[in-house]
C-alpha cells in the first residue's frame, strides 16, 4: 500500500478498535469475537511499528482499553489493572517462553497456570482486614466504585480471616455466574415477561452496575480471585504463595490452578483444562500463564500495556457446519437492516444454535453466501453466532442468492444506503420494529432501567398502538391499564408491575 493508504488504514483501525472497546467495556454487548478483535489490534500494532510516523498518542495500542462510566463514583487503582497479551497456539506460547528465558538468562522457569474465567474483573481493597473499596477494572487506570454491590456477593469476604491481617491487601479476581444459576435466572425472567440475558458475562456486568444493591443481592453472583494489587505489611514471594494467602484470608480460588516446571508441563495443563471446559460449572475461555517467582516477575517487568511475565492462552473459537435454510431481516432501533441466517440446529459451545448473524448485505455479497448453502458457523465468548463462510464444494445447484431488500420488511417503507457506511436503513421513524427496539433500549439498565418492560410487553404495547415513542409510556392511563389487563397472558398483576416500573423510572 502507498503511504496515504497506510495512514488511512491505520486511522480506520483505530476508529474500529475504539468502537469495539466501547461495545465490550461499556455496553457489554460485543460484536466481535476475541480472535477477530485481536486480528484488528495486531494489524494496527504492526502498521504503527513499521510506520511510526502514523502512530498516535491516543491509539488503542497505547492504552489498556475501555471507557470510563459516569454512573458510579470513580477512583484510581493504586496499581493499574493491566491487560494481558494473548496467544492462540502452542507455537506462540513457546515463543513467549523463549522470550522469558532470554530475559532471565535461564532455561529453567517455573510457571503458575490458572483457568481464564469468562467474567467481569474486580479489585477489592482491604485496610487492616476490612473491605473498604471495590472497583471495576474500568480503563485499567481507574474504575467505578461498586463497593455496596460487591458486599452482596457471598464469595467476597467482608473482612479477612485471621488475627493479624496485613495493613493493605488488594485482591483481584473475576465475578461470574455459574452456568446452572444463569440458566435458572433466565427462566425466571422469561416467566416474568422480562428480557432474557444473552450470556452469563453480560448478565454479570449488568448486575454489578445496578444502582440498588438489594437487587444485586438477588442475582446469583460468584467470584474467584487470582491476582494482587497493592499489598503492605506482608511479603509475597510467589504466585502460588499468593494463592495460598488468598485461601487463608477467606477468598475463593480455583481448584484447577497448577504449578508447572517448564513449558511442556504448561501445555499439558492447558490441554487438560480445555478437555474439562464443557463440564466445568462456569465458563472459561482459556488459561493464564504466570512466571511463579515474584522476584523474577519484577526482573521481567512490564511493557506499556501488559506484564512480560504473564500471558493469556485463548482457546480457539468453536466452529460447526450446518445448513442455511433461509434469511430473515432484523430492523434495529436506528433503522439498520441486518440479515440473519436461519439454520438447521447445530450444537456449538454448549448450546444449540439455530440462528446466526450475517452482519450486512455487503458482506453477504462479498462472501457469496446463498440460501441453501452449507455454512461454517462460529460462536466465541460473548458473541452471538456468526456465519464465517459457505462450503462451496457442497453446493448442488439448488442454492439461491440472498437478495438485498428494496423496502423495509417491517413497515414496507423506503430504505436507503450511504457511501459512508455498509448498513442499509429504514427511513420511517414510526416503523414498528424500530419503535420496539427503541423502547427496549430506553427501558434497559443503562438507560431508564424499567425492568418490567420486556420484549413481550413492548410488542403488546406497540402492536396495539398504545405506545409509539418512549414518551408515550408516561401518558398511559388507568383506562389503558384495564384494557391491557384483558389481553391473554397479561393479567392485572403484570400490568400493575409495568405501571409501577414506569412510575419508578
Amino acid at each position: 500500500m502507498a503511504k496515504p493508504e497506510i495512514a488511512e488504514r491505520a486511522e480506520q483501525l483505530r476508529r474500529d478498535l475504539e468502537y469495539h472497546n466501547y461495545l465490550y467495556y461499556v455496553k457489554a454487548e460485543p460484536e466481535l469475537s476475541d480472535p477477530a478483535y485481536d486480528r484488528l489490534y495486531r494489524e494496527l500494532a504492526e502498521l504503527e511499528t513499521a510506520y511510526p510516523e502514523f502512530a498516535t498518542d491516543d491509539s488503542p495500542t497505547r492504552k489498556v482499553g475501555g471507557i470510563e462510566l459516569s454512573e458510579f463514583e470513580q477512583h484510581a487503582h493504586s496499581i493499574p489493572m493491566l491487560s494481558l497479551d494473548n496467544t492462540y497456539s502452542p507455537t506462540e506460547l513457546r515463543a513467549f517462553h523463549q522470550r522469558v528465558c532470554k530475559l532471565l538468562g535461564s532455561e529453567q522457569v517455573e510457571y503458575f497456570v490458572e483457568p481464564k474465567i469468562d467474567g467481569v474483573s474486580i479489585s477489592l481493597r482491604y485496610e487492616d482486614g476490612r473491605l473498604v473499596r471495590a472497583l471495576t477494572r474500568g480503563d485499567g487506570i481507574g474504575g467505578d466504585d461498586i463497593t455496596a454491590n460487591a458486599r452482596t456477593i457471598r464469595s467476597v469476604p467482608g473482612r479477612l480471616l485471621g488475627n493479624q491481617p496485613p495493613a493493605v491487601w488488594e485482591a483481584r479476581g473475576e465475578v461470574f455466574m455459574a452456568k446452572a444459576d444463569f440458566e435458572k435466572l433466565n427462566k425466571a425472567r422469561a416467566a416474568g415477561g422480562d428480557n432474557i440475558f444473552a450470556n452469563a458475562r453480560n448478565s454479570t456486568a449488568g448486575s454489578l452496575k445496578m444502582r440498588n444493591s438489594a437487587e444485586v443481592a438477588k442475582r446469583p453472583l460468584d467470584a474467584i480471585f487470582y491476582a494482587r494489587g497493592e499489598i503492605a505489611g506482608i511479603t509475597m514471594d510467589s504466585q502460588s504463595g499468593f494463592i495460598e494467602a488468598l485461601n487463608s484470608f477467606g477468598f475463593k480460588t480455583s481448584p484447577l490452578n497448577r504449578l508447572c516446571e517448564g513449558i511442556d508441563a504448561v501445555l499439558a495443563v492447558i490441554e487438560d483444562l480445555g478437555a474439562q471446559r464443557d463440564s466445568l460449572p462456569y465458563e472459561i475461555d482459556g488459561a493464564v500463564i504466570k512466571v511463579n517467582d515474584t522476584s523474577l516477575q519484577e526482573e521481567l517487568g512490564f511493557t506499556a500495556k501488559a506484564p512480560r511475565w504473564a500471558i493469556a492462552y485463548k482457546y480457539a473459537a468453536e466452529k460447526a457446519i450446518t445448513k442455511l435454510k433461509s434469511v430473515t431481516i432484523q430492523v434495529g432501533r436506528t433503522g439498520a437492516l441486518t440479515p440473519v441466517a436461519e439454520l438447521e440446529p447445530a450444537f456449538l459451545s454448549g448450546s444449540t444454535v439455530s440462528r446466526a448473524t450475517l452482519h450486512n448485505f455487503e458482506e453477504v455479497a462479498r462472501r457469496d453466501i446463498r440460501s441453501g448453502d452449507f455454512v461454517e458457523i462460529e460462536k466465541a465468548g460473548d458473541v452471538i453466532p456468526a456465519v464465517l463462510r459457505p462450503i462451496t464444494d457442497r453446493r448442488d445447484g439448488t442454492e439461491t442468492p440472498i437478495a438485498t431488500p428494496t423496502t423495509c420488511p417491517s413497515c414496507n417503507g423506503p430504505i436507503t444506503a450511504s457511501d459512508r457506511e455498509v448498513a442499509i436503513r429504514c427511513l420511517n421513524a414510526e416503523c414498528p420494529a424500530q419503535v420496539q427496539n427503541q423502547l427496549q433500549h430506553f427501558a434497559s439498565r443503562g438507560a431508564m432501567d424499567i425492568d418490567s418492560l420486556g420484549e413481550a410487553m413492548i410488542e403488546l404495547l406497540v402492536d396495539n398502538s398504545f405506545v409509539r415513542t418512549p414518551a408515550d409510556l408516561y401518558e398511559l392511563t388507568a383506562e389503558q391499564h384495564d384494557q391491557l389487563s384483558r389481553f391473554e397472558g397479561h393479567g392485572s398483576r403484570s400490568i400493575e408491575k409495568l405501571f409501577d416500573g414506569i412510575e419508578k423510572s
